[in-house]
């Protein structure tokens, strides 16, 4: 059990760390995956930032996703195939559907990075973080959709998920670290002693603290670099 999100992305940090990523870029699934994936960019040095994913529902069963939206310029659109032609949706159908979630999705990126445009992952080491995966849809297509924009490399980091879903998301990433993979999967947050409701607000804070912590990493750079 974890104390909290930010002591298992402390404990990944180290785990990954240790793999030296090659140009890495940290990209949270908000909200819960924000302050887990802190620490692994600070120890890092690296940029953080989100990978927000909007589900696509079906005609009159919006819990059933025939698709999901991330955020991005142009957004990325992944299809549950299987879900689309089970509903016989056809082109424009589908692209009505996508139309209706994704103001919703730009409200949450404006939200969330007030204003600043997606970090590119292009030739990067794209590490995608979320405080957990249960069936591990949400990450799935976070990868897919990251695997478009030409990585370097794809790397999923998670405190806790099953050994099944590890070896789901292993067939989709380059690589997978995940600190505990019980046998028993429970609900998420019993496996936390702090799992409290994250908001906005914190997320936000939290990008924007991270984000003055690498200017000053930067600027010390350069200052040395000049110096030497």
């Amino acid at each position: 059990m974890f104390e909290d999100r930010t002591e298992a992305g402390r404990l990944l940090a180290g785990e990954i760390a240790a793999l030296s990523p090659h140009d890495p870029v940290v990209l949270a699934l908000p909200r819960g995956g924000v302050p887990v994936a802190d620490p692994i960019a600070g120890a890092l040095n690296a940029p953080l930032d989100l990978v927000i994913v909007r589900k696509v529902g079906a005609p009159a069963n919006p819990e059933l996703a025939v698709a999901a939206i991330v955020d991005g310029n142009p957004p990325d659109v992944v299809l549950n195939r299987e879900m689309v032609e089970a509903y016989g949706l056809s082109e424009e159908e589908l692209d009505a559907l996508v139309k209706q979630e994704r103001p919703e999705l730009e409200r949450r990126a404006h939200a969330y990075r007030s204003g600043r445009k997606a970090l590119s992952v292009t030739g990067k080491t794209a590490i995608l973080v979320d405080d957990g995966a249960a069936t591990g849809t949400t990450m799935r297509v976070a990868i897919r959709a990251m695997r478009r924009r030409s990585p370097r490399a794809i790397l999923v980091a998670l405190p806790v998920a099953p050994a099944g879903t590890v070896q789901e998301l292993r067939l989709e990433a380059d690589r997978v670290v995940c600190l505990s993979q019980p046998a028993q999967f429970r609900a998420l947050s019993l496996h936390y002693r702090d799992f409290h409701q994250l908001t906005d607000e914190e997320v936000t804070l939290t990008l924007h603290a991270a984000a003055r912590r690498r200017r000053t990493v930067l600027a010390d750079w350069r200052k040395r670099k000049d110096a030497g």
